[in-house]
């Protein structure tokens, strides 16, 4: 388990992260959000004792970082897979890293299979692709078999397969039990693997809760669309209603100030044939965009805007 509790970290005049606090727990995978510049590698580096935090504090399974005295063999951390000596091959770091915690060779070979390195196993790190080195630093922070497990942008520089073979592993710690906590900024990759989220803007804490609960509570709300071989006077007839009624394509409407069940009844009323009927559903990405939106730091000039910007 991570224990955050009003965590802060100032660099100067500048407020990095501001009182946060959240809990990740264990049987779940945890994904960490936040705009660039949000303060989410700060969090991570705190949580795992490479910064000290201003106030507040982060335990991991009870413990300051710190204070840990196997910490491979209670926090897998990956924070930027490509910080391993270019001279070095896969197995000689993972090998030297196994001899700090008294580890064998055979959980070293283990975690290279796991990792789909075996072939490369003796090549210098220096000739790596970065989905190898991605490979590479999942394999050292998985080395000691440990409860909790930190990712910072697991799936960058992976192909398709390492993105399936990425989204398999993470489940399988999460329902061994373990906790997964890891930031990436690819919605659909986030949604198809994680179960909560913790969102955060400009160093504030934004949104702690499960992916599903959030994506239901940003939906748009009674937006309905509804496909018609009469759209047009369908449409009227859910006007005269009082209902806001907008053409999207063709036969296509979407309706506001009313549900599915009214519009699927005045379309029975009516006499009126409906092709599809249905309420709009939420994504992640809405999820995140809006609760982000005033939070961005570093956004381009209408850039939310050709991202279907809802705010």
């Amino acid at each position: 388990m991570i224990e955050v509790a009003d965590l802060t970290k100032r660099y100067g005049s500048t407020t990095a992260v501001d009182g946060l606090t959240f809990t990740v727990r264990p049987g779940a995978v945890t994904g960490f959000l936040g705009p660039n510049g949000a303060g989410k590698s700060t969090t991570m580096r705190m949580i795992v004792g490479l910064a000290r935090p201003t106030s507040g504090s982060a335990r991991v399974n009870g413990h300051a970082y710190a204070d840990l005295r196997a910490p491979l063999q209670e926090v897998g951390v990956m924070l930027d897979g490509r910080t391993v000596h270019p001279g070095r091959t896969a197995w000689g770091h993972l090998m030297g890293l196994a001899r700090t915690h008294g580890i064998g060779r055979a959980r070293v070979q283990q975690v290279i299979e796991l990792a789909g390195l075996t072939s490369v196993a003796r090549r210098r790190v220096g000739g790596f692709s970065l989905g190898m080195t991605q490979r590479l630093g999942i394999a050292a922070a998985l080395l000691g078999d440990p409860p909790t497990v930190v990712l910072d942008e697991p799936v960058n520089g992976l192909d398709p397969d390492g993105v399936l073979w990425i989204r398999g592993l993470l489940r399988s710690l999460a329902d061994d039990g373990r906790t997964v906590f890891l930031s990436s900024h690819l919605m659909s990759e986030l949604a198809a693997v994680a179960n909560r989220v913790v969102v955060i803007g400009r160093g504030v804490l934004l949104a702690d809760d499960d992916i599903d609960a959030l994506v239901t509570r940003s939906a748009r709300d009674g937006v309905v669309r509804v496909r018609s071989a009469e759209p047009e006077r369908l449409g009227r007839a859910l006007a005269a209603a009082g209902a806001t009624v907008r053409p999207v394509d063709g036969d296509l409407l979407e309706v506001t100030g009313t549900d599915a069940g009214t519009v699927g009844a005045l379309a029975a009323e009516l006499g009126v044939p409906v092709l599809e009927l249905g309420t709009v559903a939420g994504t992640l990405e809405e999820a995140y965009l809006d609760l982000t939106a005033d939070a961005v730091e570093y956004g381009g000039t209408g850039a939310r805007a050709a991202a279907g910007d809802r705010s």
